[in-house]
């Protein structure tokens, strides 16, 4: 099959775990591991991955040099490199008979999208909510909850198109496995003489992603995250995992705007609009849930009966 595999945060840095190249690297040999599994079933793999955290510390550094500052998308792009570029070297190591790529990718995004007067985002460390907000009042940022921490957040724009996407298909049609869309793509719009511009902004990764698998006739999108399934009542003494389920049983308005809403969102999208299977789970669970064992299976209304009314809640 040919897979859009979404590597979460989790796979490049847990939560709480210091910002450091060691322990990013650490987590993508992890993740290499995994994702090896479905290179060897015979799988035809394309991952994307989020930047959060990274594009957040470079945020911070362009920010300790405020005459020549960086905008984001220049930012989203060098964290896309940086991280792409492990990824493409760990899994080299582990898969030695395959080609590798690592495609910088622009996402055009509506320049009078909604998202760039109200910031959902969640970019860079986690702070208190007393640090959170004196670093908001002193630099100009929008700051929210995240769990039971706060981060700044910055606009998050509904992806359009893949720009990339015909350079894509070329390569994954010749068997190379492609690191691509890091951290949702570089967010660019179009210009009036047909030009495009980048905007400041960081795009859900999980939302380029069900985009970009429906741009590449993929069989199945696979959301890979730190939790082991959706889950109704998340949270709650009721909590319980979902396993298959049609996209009219989930609403993704029930689930939190900053983690697993844009998943479900993204795998709800990708499953109506291709009649394809859709997967959430956990990374270290990622072949058993290609194989239907494990995780969330999110499948088009079209291939059976109703659903059942929508879950609620979930992490």
């Amino acid at each position: 099959m040919r897979i859009v595999v979404a590597l979460g945060g989790n796979a490049l840095l847990k939560r709480g775990e210091p910002m450091t190249a060691g322990n990013q690297r650490a987590n993508v040999r992890r993740a290499a591991g995994a994702l090896a599994e479905l290179v060897k079933a015979g799988h035809s793999l394309v991952i994307t991955h989020g930047n959060g955290p990274q594009v957040g510390l470079l945020a911070l550094q362009a920010a300790a040099t405020p005459d020549t500052p960086f905008p984001l998308d220049v930012l989203d792009a060098e964290s896309a490199g940086m991280i792409g570029y492990v990824i493409q070297q760990e899994l080299g190591n582990v898969v030695k008979d395959r080609l590798f790529a690592t495609l910088l990718t622009q996402v055009r995004v509506g320049p009078r999208d909604p998202a760039f007067a109200g910031p959902t985002k969640p970019i860079g460390p986690v702070y208190d909510e007393a640090t959170a907000r004196r670093l908001a009042a002193e630099r100009g940022w929008t700051v929210a909850p995240d769990n039971d921490r706060w981060r700044r957040v910055v606009p998050s724009p509904k992806p359009l198109e893949i720009l990339e996407a015909e350079v894509l298909a070329f390569l994954v049609g010749h068997g190379v496995i492609v690191i691509c869309a890091g951290g949702g793509g570089i967010p660019v719009v179009g210009l009036e003489d047909g030009s495009v511009a980048g905007v400041e902004a960081v795009i859900d990764k999980d939302l380029a992603s069900a985009l970009l698998a429906r741009q590449l006739d993929a069989d199945m999108l696979l959301l890979l995250t730190d939790v082991d399934a959706v889950y109704r009542g998340w949270g709650t003494p009721q909590a319980r995992p979902l396993g298959r389920v049609r996209a009219g049983e989930l609403s993704a308005a029930a689930f939190p705007a900053g983690s697993m809403g844009p998943k479900v969102e993204a795998a709800i999208t990708f499953a109506e609009a291709t009649g394809n299977p859709a997967a959430i789970g956990s990374l270290e669970d990622a072949a058993e849930i290609v194989a239907g064992r494990r995780g969330t299976r999110i499948e088009a209304d079209r291939h059976a009966g109703s659903g059942s009314g929508p879950a609620s809640a979930s992490s």
